[in-house]
């Protein structure tokens, strides 16, 4: 796994830290203006999934699960000296539910953007038929696109699912390359966050602080997801980003760094707050 990370705090004192999820065909660079946002007074720590330039791709020794991509991230927490804020987009939050679950009692506060839990969608059934049914058909057409070697129209569907019609012909041609490296991870990605056998359920015990953003134009699969999300974590609340999509950590990158910084702040000082109160009452 390989990750980038800010320095600690000015004068020797540990800060404390944020791990950052990114989102499929992104990587760690996804989180510049949140490094900003967070400066000085946290760490952030921005780990590359597999499938990046940096890291590689999937080894293919087994079968790839978000257990999988998981692992790293939480060898990675147990490695740590106290708890971390988490943070996640898209593929990015389906692992960092995921990380989570498996670690609750590490994880301080959660920041999802329109995390891709697509298991969620397929557990609810009948509930969801046509936000499952639009996940399902993106996911088998860019397969047979792959399958077929036809990596530019599939990474196209691909983009312009997510971003918006039209979307993948402004890209520069830089970007083009760099997401048709990634694309052969695509279905893995997929098959990763709709065969996830987390119940749903599992959710209502992640009670730390929990921040749910979404576009105001996401599609309605994503607002499925937050909206059964924010019903399940017992310490959920939901913030629009007015203007943007799915990818409004990207095209909205000030404002959406700014309100995850803003509910990371919140969170420690709560703790903060907590421990002070305990410590009264222990001296009392």
């Amino acid at each position: 796994m390989v990750m980038s990370t800010s320095s600690d705090l000015p004068g020797g004192e540990p800060s404390e830290r944020v791990l950052a999820l990114h989102c499929s065909g992104a990587d760690h660079r996804q989180w510049r203006k949140l490094r900003s946002a967070l400066e000085p007074n946290f760490e952030l720590i921005t780990p590359d999934f597999f499938g990046c330039e940096s890291t590689g791709p999937w080894h293919g020794a087994r079968p790839f699960s978000l257990a999988e991509e998981a692992a790293p991230i939480i060898e990675l927490i147990d490695s740590l000296d106290g708890p971390v804020h988490l943070v996640g987009h898209s593929y990015g939050g389906g692992v960092a539910l995921k990380v989570a679950v498996e670690r609750p009692w590490a994880i301080r506060s959660i920041t999802l953007y329109e995390p891709s839990a697509f298991h969620i969608l397929k557990q609810l059934g009948d509930r969801s038929t046509a936000e499952f049914s639009e996940i399902r058909a993106l996911a088998d057409d860019l397969g047979r696109g792959i399958l077929q070697g036809a990596y530019e129209a599939a990474a196209q569907r691909f983009v312009d699912y997510w971003n918006g019609a039209g979307a993948w012909r402004d890209l520069r041609a830089e970007v083009k390359m760099a997401l048709l490296r990634w694309l052969p991870k695509a279905p893995l990605d997929f098959a990763a966050l709709i065969e996830e056998p987390t119940p749903a359920s599992s959710y209502r015990a992640l009670n730390c602080p929990m921040l749910l953003l979404r576009g105001e134009h996401a599609p309605q699969p994503s607002r499925l997801i937050v909206h059964q999300l924010a019903r399940l974590a017992p310490r959920a609340r939901t913030e629009i980003v007015l203007g943007a999509g799915h990818m409004g950590p990207m095209s909205h990158a000030v404002e959406v760094a700014g309100r995850i910084a803003s509910h990371i702040r919140l969170a420690a000082t709560s703790v903060l707050q907590d421990n002070c109160t305990g410590e009264a009452a222990c001296a009392a």
